[in-house]
């Protein structure tokens, strides 16, 4: 998924000799948690919205530079990474560098969250299966040929949770009955913590990335 398109122009990166007035006014205006900085094209980092209003009214950014926040994605980074960049550091926004480590615009998260609802993990028709197996002993490509062996199609798979012995996988399961490929799991000693023919686990999902958008859209 190209997402590219995505990128953002609006708002004009600061400036170290732009003032904390400035950057003040920008801030109010706008519900980012950062706003970037930049100086000849070159990223030097993001200031968090919450430390600028300490900031005094008087002096300029470049007085400020230990307060910076040094992260950004790449043009060629895929949405995942870009949305784990985000929750990394609390971020609604996202600077965006070129192949020559030039600041080009920025992501919003809104617009990322959105990303995953066009996905055929939410749209296509399926079943649900959350599985769960030692940290060290799961494989993603015996996952894949564990489904497409029972004539299944892997529509999706994310890690939903991981302790430092266990890792619980969100499967998005096409085309089959989920019963035969829940026995395969079984015999490849998978634990089945969720299994559903249904979309009511994939419902509840769709329902919660779509509050969040709403909530970071107010």
């Amino acid at each position: 998924m190209n997402i590219n398109s995505h990128i953002n122009f609006d708002i004009q990166p600061l400036i170290t000799f732009d003032s904390v007035k400035k950057a003040k006014s920008i801030a109010e205006s706008h519900a980012f948690s950062h706003l970037p900085v930049v100086e000849q094209k070159m990223l030097l980092g993001c200031v968090a919205q919450e430390d600028i209003q300490g900031f005094d009214d008087d002096k300029k950014l470049e007085d400020y530079l230990y307060a910076l926040d040094a992260f950004f994605v790449r043009k060629q980074t895929n949405w995942v990474e870009v949305l784990e960049a985000f929750a990394q550091h609390e971020s609604n926004i996202m600077p965006v560098l070129n192949e020559k480590s030039e600041y080009i615009g920025y992501y919003e998260l809104l617009d990322i969250i959105g990303l995953f609802n066009q996905t055929p993990f939410l749209n296509e028709p399926g079943g649900i299966l959350l599985i769960e197996k030692g940290l060290k002993d799961y494989s993603f490509s015996e996952i894949s040929q564990i489904v497409e062996s029972n004539n299944g199609k892997l529509l999706g798979a994310f890690i939903s949770e991981m302790n430092e012995n266990q890792v619980q996988i969100t499967l998005k399961v096409g085309n089959a009955p989920l019963n035969s490929i829940i026995q395969s799991f079984r015999r490849f000693n998978y634990n089945i913590v969720i299994d559903k023919e249904d979309d009511s686990y994939l419902k509840d999902l769709k329902d919660k990335s779509d509050y969040l958008q709403r909530y970071l859209n107010i």
